[in-house]
């Protein structure tokens, strides 16, 4: 790592984190929490100041990375000076036709043509892959309301990455295997974690603190010319696995496919080429809703049918879980008690809000496969396999797992 790279990366998690949440208490200590403008203009003017030192060092040395991880710590680092520049309203593309700060849009699009990646800060900067140093992770402030946001929603991804891991072993061996019973079971247990974490996150997470002092270092910001959405929480492949892989959505749908074509660049290289395996692959449900006309009856059918089920189930209660316990609390409320004028940006995906909103609810409907007559969900598909159960049997337990004939 360059001494450039490291006083950066050292500014990052030190002067700026400071400034940055001095300038949250200002912000929430008035009457309107919503205000930025002419608040704090002495720190603002140090945090551009200080930053723009950083990166004009950085972009003069020219090679910024030796190896991924330094290069990706640096499109993080840069990502994560844009984004609060946008959140202190130093920059804002409603109002601009291209970035005011070029130093920092020419360091964060090198950095990241080089990677494969959007030039913005991504979620796996403040994710899975968030370098904790003593016991610190990077954030943008030091509220504890972000802290509890970044770690909740981490160990969240965590899981669901088990949760597609699991599922990709059900698919190397078969839907018929023997062991499929111990991968189900990790995805259902997975999953139930998943639901864990969202719970004690909408227990403990002050929902002003997030809407007005969390959630706006995530709105769109320009990168040269190009205005980036922000990052989102399911910027990773693991997500669109289950989604794949259970069958719940498809590659082929319109919206779907459009959904993955703009996440992708958002997404770290390797999670990209898993998602671009897992597209070619064939999902579960269709495996199984082919395997029933002559093996409705056996019991590796009945039990691994069965388990499946129960995971699509877990998967469609937590993404219903996270839309109407999270999306709908923690921003879509607060956002209705707004003047209209100050609704604009408020999403970190850059729609205005009932167009996002419309576009989550759809995205919840596919993976709790709800029967919509304005939307081609596997509904009809699940309660087909559902049928195939045979009520009040208990599948045998196979005999070289339990040593024993039923």
């Amino acid at each position: 790592m360059s001494s450039r790279v490291d006083a950066f990366e050292h500014w990052i998690r030190t002067a700026f984190v400071r400034m940055n949440t001095e300038l949250e208490e200002l912000y929430y200590a008035q009457a309107d929490r919503a205000r930025v403008q002419d608040v704090g203009g002495e720190i603002k003017a140090a945090l551009r100041d200080e930053g723009h030192v950083h990166v004009v060092g950085l972009l003069a040395e020219g090679n910024t990375g030796d190896g991924f991880d330094i290069a990706f710590g640096v499109l993080g680092n840069v990502g994560m000076y844009l984004g609060a520049l946008r959140r202190h309203e130093l920059t804002n593309p409603a109002r601009e036709d291209r970035s005011p700060f070029r130093e920092a849009s020419s360091l964060a699009l090198h950095v990241g043509a080089s990677l494969g990646m959007a030039p913005r800060f991504a979620t796996s900067h403040l994710a899975i892959r968030n370098k904790a140093v003593a016991g610190l992770r990077k954030s943008f402030t030091s509220l504890p309301d972000e802290f509890l946001f970044i770690d909740e929603n981490t160990r969240g991804v965590l899981a669901l990455q088990r949760a597609a891991d699991a599922l990709t072993q059900v698919v190397h061996l078969g839907v018929s295997s023997p062991v499929a019973d111990v991968l189900f079971e990790a995805a259902k247990n997975a999953l139930l974690e998943v639901m864990r974490f969202n719970e004690r996150l909408m227990s403990r997470l002050d929902v002003g603190r997030f809407f007005y002092s969390v959630r706006p270092y995530y709105k769109p910001y320009r990168v040269g010319r190009q205005e980036y959405r922000g990052a989102n929480a399911g910027d990773f492949s693991g997500i669109n696995e289950l989604d794949l892989l259970l069958g719940l959505c498809r590659a082929n749908d319109p919206y779907y496919a459009q959904l993955l074509v703009d996440k992708m660049l958002f997404m770290l290289p390797s999670d990209q080429a898993r998602l671009r395996e897992c597209m070619q692959r064939r999902s579960l449900l269709d495996e199984f809703l082919e395997l029933r006309r002559e093996h409705a009856g056996a019991d590796w059918f009945q039990r691994n049918a069965r388990a499946f089920l129960e995971v699509c189930e877990l998967f469609g209660r937590s993404a219903a879980q996270h839309h109407d316990g999270l999306v709908r609390r923690f921003i879509a409320e607060p956002a209705a008690q707004l003047p209209a004028d100050e609704l604009n940006g408020i999403t970190a995906s850059g729609p205005p809000l009932p167009v996002l909103m419309r576009s989550l609810e759809t995205l919840r409907d596919m993976r709790l496969a709800a029967e919509r007559a304005d939307l081609a969900t596997r509904h009809a598909d699940l309660a087909a396999l559902r049928h195939c159960l045979l009520p009040g049997r208990r599948p045998s337990r196979d005999p070289s797992v339990s040593g024993s004939t039923p």
